[in-house]
């Protein structure tokens, strides 16, 4: 983090922001600035990708399915709004730690342990650790004294969109973030490689929750995407893996998603439309018919 704000003061908190007489250095002024660079971040990423997301990708059929809650979108983006600056206070006291030098984050591949085979390493592990990291968080928060304080909120959105991806209690949407921002605690990790995979994993949440089930055949067993995950909202106690299926399998909470057996919401939103056509049908032939028998009558 210290390179974004490295650079937010020499591209504007320096000349335009504080007074000349105020170190970057000072403590309290890294802290109020990565407050507002966190928050920023976390909007612009959440907004972005959720609005290209739900123009570019999301089936908008689904929000005539009757578990789509009415205004849902826009109650799931004042949720998220609200809950994005509670999250972002323990989180910017993580980010004051690591600019503080207190993490294994680096700067160039020659600080790299292993050169770039570290760099591309460090990114696999990183997966791994994060995937098993939130598996065994997000299924603790389904513990029935955790679940309804701290939880719940997030499962209100039963056929998720978008914009469901960071519409969590701020403790919650924390919590599964702990992961991410602790791994370079206990990790070499390079810095630019950090802030990629920090974007990485804000877009993939956004994505499990789009409801787009398009996966490669041969990865569906595999990957934990958006079928899988919407399966989780639907039926709570399955599918908790951020990425993969693993430790599901591992854990005993895999769910094969419904929407692979012909049973997933897309399929009740076909069977759905085809029902109202056949009653449009029917409505059709049976003013027909009586059109007919009126016709006779005379």
């Amino acid at each position: 983090m210290d390179l974004v704000l490295n650079y937010a003061d020499s591209s504007v908190l320096t000349p335009y922001v504080y007074p000349e007489t105020w170190p970057e250095d000072d403590p309290f002024r890294q802290i109020i600035s990565l407050l507002f660079i966190t928050n920023l971040g976390a909007y612009a990423v959440y907004l972005l990708f959720g609005i290209l997301n739900y123009y570019f990708i999301f089936d908008h059929s689904l929000m005539e399915h009757p578990l789509f809650l009415e205004n849902q979108v826009q109650r799931e983006i004042i949720f998220a709004i609200k809950s994005l600056p509670g999250m972002s206070i323990p989180t910017v006291a993580i980010f004051f730690a690591e600019v503080r030098g207190y993490s294994k984050l680096y700067d160039s591949v020659e600080d790299s342990p292993y050169g770039w085979f570290g760099i591309i390493f460090s990114m696999l592990s990183f997966l791994f650790f994060t995937d098993m990291s939130i598996y065994w968080i997000h299924r603790f928060l389904h513990h029935k004294y955790l679940y309804k304080r701290f939880h719940k909120p997030h499962h209100v959105w039963k056929v998720p969109s978008p914009f469901s991806s960071h519409a969590f209690h701020p403790l919650d949407g924390f919590l599964q973030s702990v992961p991410y921002h602790m791994y370079p605690f206990f990790f070499p990790l390079h810095k630019m490689t950090y802030l990629g995979l920090y974007v990485f994993v804000n877009v993939w949440s956004v994505s499990i929750h789009d409801g787009n089930f398009r996966v490669p055949e041969v990865l569906k067993q595999i990957i934990n995407g958006a079928a899988h995950h919407t399966d989780h909202h639907l039926y709570f106690d399955y599918n908790f893996g951020q990425y993969l299926t693993l430790w599901d399998r591992i854990g005993g909470s895999y769910k094969n998603p419904s929407s692979f057996e012909g049973k997933g919401p897309h399929h009740y939103m076909n069977k759905l439309k085809e029902s109202k056509l056949s009653s449009l049908s029917n409505g059709h032939r049976n003013e027909k018919m009586l059109e007919e028998d009126n016709s006779k009558n005379k």
